[in-house]
């Protein structure tokens, strides 16, 4: 039986991009394969202005060929953007997710191989990962259900639980079987370790997916921080502020912009503006969808309607086909998108990607923001060193595709739409633990969120939570109560 449980923060840590985190169960002795068990959750991409290069391609502090599975917790390239560069350095282990986090991954992965393939041969470089890497990927990928309780390797079983986040999103659940540091009089010399990690958890009540689950009985918990030091709009400021935006920007028949993720944002905004249009609260305008990524999720998503909320699914029962309304048009190709400059008068554009990093929304960006009758607004968090950021800070003239842009057209900010958890919902969600909880590792921040975070867990639930650093490693069987 194993002496030692251990956990490393390999990145996803100080940034709130590149997640990727080691545990390893030690075992006895050396030659103690079947309880020497190293298991990553999540393997993501740094992101910043385009994908941070440099650190993407940095060696793995571990060797991926001693690692026995990865679990992912959703398909957002920050959490699964490095796998193809894990399986090319030697991983041969099994990949776990949802069914639906899996489909998503593979659209999610080839549109980053174009990305990179296009980046590579401005730069001059390899790319980090190709359509093949890709597909032997997926020859080692399986998938579980929610609750689907599964011994991944001897004593270490994982159990997946809805995070609400993005569709198939998972938290994590690992049940470690380890030796005790004493014998007790029961008899037993085993202790089991639970340890949650959350993913990335959903700010529910969302207006498509279903609430976040209840923490559970743990005993570590390693949690997300986005928004971390900050509250979102209610659900009803944010439908109303994003009507006003709409009417206002259709007052000065301008083009509303939003850059917007392919994944959940999009069919999220979608839904809403069906309900604005079907009720009549927006005059009924050209919609362009202007993303084929969003476009191909948007399709998955109406597959799996059986996991969305409640009122969804009876608004769907009665008739609803809440992905498609009067005006709204799907935009594949590159022609149809620059022909979308061509049509006179108000008009809404959905593009990716959601931080202004590449993809089809600059090239619109570039196109409207020197007029102050357009608007760009933003629906979600702008990592540092994006083109999102530098409009969310209010830059009055930004470089796209080399050129100058002077910027006059509204930047408006809605975080409401959000698919993270606020500040006081992240605190509610660490309420519910039970007192088995002992600590929590506060990761997927930027530092003053994370710092924030944790000083509230410490001061208000009186519960240890510590936010690490890159390449910390814990011994969570020397962790006292």
């Amino acid at each position: 039986m194993s002496k030692a449980l251990q956990i490393t923060f390999c990145s996803g840590v100080g940034a709130v991009t590149g997640a990727n985190f080691l545990l390893e169960r030690e075992g006895s002795q050396e030659n103690d394969f079947a309880n020497n068990s190293k298991i990553l959750v999540d393997c993501g991409m740094m992101q910043g202005e385009r994908f941070d290069e440099e650190k993407n391609r940095e060696p793995f502090p571990y060797n991926p060929v001693s690692i026995q599975a990865l679990i992912v917790t959703h398909a957002h390239l920050d959490h699964i953007g490095r796998i193809p560069k894990l399986v090319k350095e030697g991983f041969h282990g099994v990949i776990y997710s949802t069914p639906q986090t899996k489909e998503l991954a593979e659209l999610v992965l080839t549109d980053a191989a174009g990305i990179l393939a296009l980046e590579a041969r401005q730069d001059g470089v390899a790319p980090l990962f190709d359509l093949n890497d890709i597909r032997v990927v997926f020859l080692l990928w399986r998938t579980i259900r929610y609750h689907e309780n599964l011994e991944i390797v001897p004593g270490i079983s994982i159990l997946l639980k809805d995070a609400g986040h993005i569709l198939g999103s998972a938290m994590v659940e690992i049940s470690a079987q380890v030796r005790k540091r004493a014998s007790t009089q029961d008899g037993s010399d085993t202790n089991l370790i639970r340890i949650l990690f959350t993913g990335d958890l959903g700010n529910s009540p969302a207006p498509l997916l279903q609430d976040t689950e209840s923490i559970g009985d743990i005993d570590y918990l390693i949690m997300e921080s986005v928004y971390g030091d900050r509250n979102h709009e209610s659900k009803e400021q944010r439908v109303s502020e994003f009507e006003r935006v709409i009417k206002k920007t259709i007052a000065y028949a301008g083009t509303l912009v939003i850059p917007t993720f392919s994944i959940d944002r999009t069919q999220v905004l979608l839904y809403e503006l069906n309900n604005m249009v079907e009720q009549k609260k927006i005059p009924s305008i050209p919609i362009f969808v202007d993303s084929p990524m969003a476009i191909k999720a948007t399709k998955i998503y109406a597959e799996n309607t059986d996991l969305f909320n409640d009122y969804v699914r009876n608004q769907i029962a009665k008739g609803d086909d809440i992905f498609d309304f009067k005006n709204l048009e799907f935009i594949m190709s590159q022609n149809e998108s620059r022909d979308i400059d061509k049509i006179k008068g108000a008009k809404i554009i959905l593009a990716g990607s959601g931080m202004s990093v590449g993809g089809r929304v600059t090239g619109h960006e570039e196109t409207y923001l020197p007029d102050s009758k357009n608007t760009i607004l933003l629906v979600g968090y702008q990592t540092v060193g994006s083109l999102g950021r530098r409009l969310a800070d209010g830059a009055k003239k930004v470089h796209i595709h080399k050129q100058k842009v002077q910027i006059h057209a509204r930047i408006e900010k809605l975080y409401g739409y959000s698919a993270h958890k606020d500040s006081d919902h992240l605190l509610g969600f660490v309420s519910n633990a039970t007192n088995r909880l002992k600590q929590v590792f506060v990761t997927m921040g930027e530092p003053k969120a994370s710092m924030f975070l944790a000083q509230k867990i410490n001061e208000e639930l009186k519960v240890k939570a510590v936010v690490p650093k890159i390449g910390d490693k814990v011994n969570l069987q020397s962790i006292e109560v």
